[in-house]
Protein backbone atom coordinates (compact mmCIF):
# COMPACT_ATOMS: atom_id res chain seq x y z
CA UNK A 1 0.00 0.00 0.00
CA UNK A 2 2.08 2.84 -1.13
CA UNK A 3 -0.20 5.71 -1.12
CA UNK A 4 1.48 9.17 -1.91
CA UNK A 5 1.70 11.71 0.69
CA UNK A 6 -1.54 13.78 1.61
CA UNK A 7 -3.93 11.17 -0.94
CA UNK A 8 -4.88 9.15 1.94
CA UNK A 9 -8.11 11.38 1.64
CA UNK A 10 -8.55 14.91 -0.05
CA UNK A 11 -10.83 18.10 -0.11
CA UNK A 12 -11.52 16.59 -3.57
CA UNK A 13 -13.24 13.60 -2.57
CA UNK A 14 -15.16 15.50 0.18
CA UNK A 15 -16.27 17.99 -1.95
CA UNK A 16 -17.92 15.04 -4.20
CA UNK A 17 -20.17 13.99 -1.26
CA UNK A 18 -21.34 17.16 -0.41
CA UNK A 19 -21.88 17.97 -4.16
CA UNK A 20 -23.78 14.49 -4.18
CA UNK A 21 -25.94 15.71 -1.46
CA UNK A 22 -26.55 19.00 -2.52
CA UNK A 23 -27.64 16.81 -5.99
CA UNK A 24 -29.78 14.25 -4.51
CA UNK A 25 -31.38 16.24 -1.61
CA UNK A 26 -31.77 15.00 1.73
CA UNK A 27 -34.54 13.78 3.67
CA UNK A 28 -33.94 12.51 7.05
CA UNK A 29 -36.66 9.44 7.47
CA UNK A 30 -35.70 8.16 3.72
CA UNK A 31 -33.68 5.12 3.17
CA UNK A 32 -31.57 6.41 0.33
CA UNK A 33 -30.67 9.15 2.62
CA UNK A 34 -29.45 6.93 5.47
CA UNK A 35 -27.29 5.35 3.53
CA UNK A 36 -25.66 7.86 1.96
CA UNK A 37 -24.50 9.00 5.34
CA UNK A 38 -23.05 5.77 6.47
CA UNK A 39 -21.41 6.00 2.64
CA UNK A 40 -20.32 9.55 3.71
CA UNK A 41 -19.45 8.86 7.11
CA UNK A 42 -17.18 5.43 6.31
CA UNK A 43 -15.61 6.68 2.97
CA UNK A 44 -13.78 9.43 5.74
CA UNK A 45 -13.33 6.65 8.39
CA UNK A 46 -11.54 4.02 5.71
CA UNK A 47 -8.81 6.85 4.75
CA UNK A 48 -8.52 6.87 9.05
CA UNK A 49 -8.14 3.02 9.17
CA UNK A 50 -5.77 3.02 6.44
CA UNK A 51 -3.52 5.68 7.82
CA UNK A 52 -3.70 3.65 11.16
CA UNK A 53 -2.84 1.05 9.39
CA UNK A 54 0.66 2.40 7.18
CA UNK A 55 1.62 3.41 11.11
CA UNK A 56 1.23 0.16 12.51
CA UNK A 57 3.31 -1.25 9.40
CA UNK A 58 5.80 1.36 9.35
CA UNK A 59 5.09 3.22 6.27
CA UNK A 60 4.47 5.81 7.74
CA UNK A 61 6.34 7.25 10.97
CA UNK A 62 4.71 9.14 14.08
CA UNK A 63 4.87 12.72 12.82
CA UNK A 64 3.77 11.78 9.14
CA UNK A 65 0.74 9.49 10.42
CA UNK A 66 -0.10 13.03 12.64
CA UNK A 67 -0.05 14.98 9.59
CA UNK A 68 -2.21 12.84 7.38
CA UNK A 69 -4.88 12.62 10.06
CA UNK A 70 -4.56 16.46 11.09
CA UNK A 71 -4.86 16.98 7.25
CA UNK A 72 -8.37 14.59 7.08
CA UNK A 73 -9.80 16.34 9.95
CA UNK A 74 -9.31 19.57 8.90
CA UNK A 75 -10.96 19.16 5.15
CA UNK A 76 -13.65 16.76 7.03
CA UNK A 77 -14.52 18.95 10.20
CA UNK A 78 -14.36 22.34 8.06
CA UNK A 79 -17.75 24.02 8.16
CA UNK A 80 -20.08 23.28 5.37
CA UNK A 81 -23.18 25.68 3.86
CA UNK A 82 -26.03 24.38 2.62
CA UNK A 83 -29.04 26.22 2.91
CA UNK A 84 -31.40 22.97 3.45
CA UNK A 85 -31.70 22.28 7.21
CA UNK A 86 -31.57 18.34 6.74
CA UNK A 87 -28.28 18.31 5.16
CA UNK A 88 -26.71 20.09 7.23
CA UNK A 89 -28.02 18.03 10.01
CA UNK A 90 -26.89 15.09 7.90
CA UNK A 91 -23.51 16.66 7.80
CA UNK A 92 -23.34 17.33 11.10
CA UNK A 93 -24.18 13.93 12.78
CA UNK A 94 -21.36 12.45 10.46
CA UNK A 95 -19.00 15.46 11.99
CA UNK A 96 -19.85 14.68 15.17
CA UNK A 97 -19.11 10.66 14.89
CA UNK A 98 -15.99 11.80 12.65
CA UNK A 99 -14.72 13.46 15.48
CA UNK A 100 -14.16 10.08 17.99
CA UNK A 101 -13.03 8.58 15.23
CA UNK A 102 -9.89 11.27 14.92
CA UNK A 103 -9.36 11.81 18.51
CA UNK A 104 -9.23 7.51 18.65
CA UNK A 105 -6.85 7.53 15.61
CA UNK A 106 -4.77 10.45 17.13
CA UNK A 107 -4.27 9.00 20.69
CA UNK A 108 -3.57 5.35 19.36
CA UNK A 109 -0.65 7.49 17.27
CA UNK A 110 0.64 9.34 19.82
CA UNK A 111 0.22 7.38 23.12
CA UNK A 112 -0.91 3.71 22.07
CA UNK A 113 -3.47 1.76 23.40
CA UNK A 114 -5.22 2.15 26.60
CA UNK A 115 -4.09 -0.03 29.11
CA UNK A 116 -7.10 -0.97 31.02
CA UNK A 117 -10.76 -1.99 30.07
CA UNK A 118 -12.64 -3.14 27.60
CA UNK A 119 -14.77 -1.07 24.65
CA UNK A 120 -17.96 -2.07 25.75
CA UNK A 121 -16.61 -0.87 29.43
CA UNK A 122 -15.89 2.31 28.06
CA UNK A 123 -18.86 2.64 26.65
CA UNK A 124 -20.63 2.12 29.31
CA UNK A 125 -18.77 4.77 31.05
CA UNK A 126 -18.89 7.27 29.00
CA UNK A 127 -22.81 6.45 29.14
CA UNK A 128 -23.20 7.16 32.43
CA UNK A 129 -20.57 9.85 32.42
CA UNK A 130 -22.52 11.53 29.65
CA UNK A 131 -26.20 10.67 31.70
CA UNK A 132 -24.20 12.74 34.56
CA UNK A 133 -23.67 15.48 32.13
CA UNK A 134 -19.63 14.96 32.22
CA UNK A 135 -18.91 15.25 28.37
CA UNK A 136 -15.23 15.32 28.26
CA UNK A 137 -14.89 12.17 30.42
CA UNK A 138 -17.41 10.85 27.80
CA UNK A 139 -15.43 11.80 25.17
CA UNK A 140 -12.03 10.39 27.32
CA UNK A 141 -13.67 7.05 27.49
CA UNK A 142 -15.16 6.71 24.11
CA UNK A 143 -11.66 8.01 22.45
CA UNK A 144 -10.16 4.91 24.86
CA UNK A 145 -13.30 2.62 23.27
CA UNK A 146 -11.29 3.76 19.68
CA UNK A 147 -7.57 3.11 20.64
CA UNK A 148 -9.21 -0.73 21.64
CA UNK A 149 -10.61 -1.09 18.51
CA UNK A 150 -7.41 -0.17 16.53
CA UNK A 151 -6.02 -2.79 18.72
CA UNK A 152 -7.86 -5.44 17.54
CA UNK A 153 -10.25 -5.80 20.25
CA UNK A 154 -13.93 -7.34 19.31
CA UNK A 155 -16.89 -4.31 19.71
CA UNK A 156 -20.42 -5.61 19.79
CA UNK A 157 -22.33 -3.88 17.16
CA UNK A 158 -25.31 -4.10 19.68
CA UNK A 159 -23.90 -1.15 21.74
CA UNK A 160 -24.63 0.81 19.12
CA UNK A 161 -28.38 -0.42 19.23
CA UNK A 162 -28.46 0.23 23.31
CA UNK A 163 -27.71 3.51 23.08
CA UNK A 164 -29.89 6.56 23.76
CA UNK A 165 -29.79 9.33 21.20
CA UNK A 166 -27.11 11.98 22.28
CA UNK A 167 -23.41 12.73 21.67
CA UNK A 168 -22.46 9.47 23.01
CA UNK A 169 -24.76 7.50 20.83
CA UNK A 170 -23.05 9.66 17.94
CA UNK A 171 -19.81 8.82 19.06
CA UNK A 172 -20.10 5.43 19.38
CA UNK A 173 -21.99 5.10 15.52
CA UNK A 174 -18.18 6.31 14.48
CA UNK A 175 -16.60 3.57 16.35
CA UNK A 176 -18.77 0.82 14.90
CA UNK A 177 -17.75 2.49 11.62
CA UNK A 178 -13.61 2.47 12.36
CA UNK A 179 -14.73 -1.14 13.96
CA UNK A 180 -15.89 -2.22 10.39
CA UNK A 181 -13.35 0.01 7.95
CA UNK A 182 -10.29 -1.89 10.12
CA UNK A 183 -11.72 -5.57 9.50
CA UNK A 184 -13.31 -4.94 6.19
CA UNK A 185 -11.05 -1.70 4.36
CA UNK A 186 -13.29 -2.07 1.46
CA UNK A 187 -13.22 1.64 -0.72
CA UNK A 188 -16.84 3.19 -0.75
CA UNK A 189 -16.78 3.93 -3.99
CA UNK A 190 -18.93 7.66 -4.65
CA UNK A 191 -21.04 6.66 -6.79
CA UNK A 192 -22.40 4.09 -4.98
CA UNK A 193 -25.82 3.39 -4.67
Amino acid sequence: MSTPEGEYYTEERWQNWLDRLDEEGVDLEDESSARLRLNLQDDTVIAVAKVVSAYDEGELDEEAAMEELAGIQEIVLSEVEFDDEDTLMLIDAVQTALVCVFHAAQEYVAAGVTSDGTVEEHVEAARDAESEEDLDAAHVHCVQAGTLIIDGQDMDLSLVEDLDYGLVAEWVDGLNSLYEALRDPEVVEEDEA
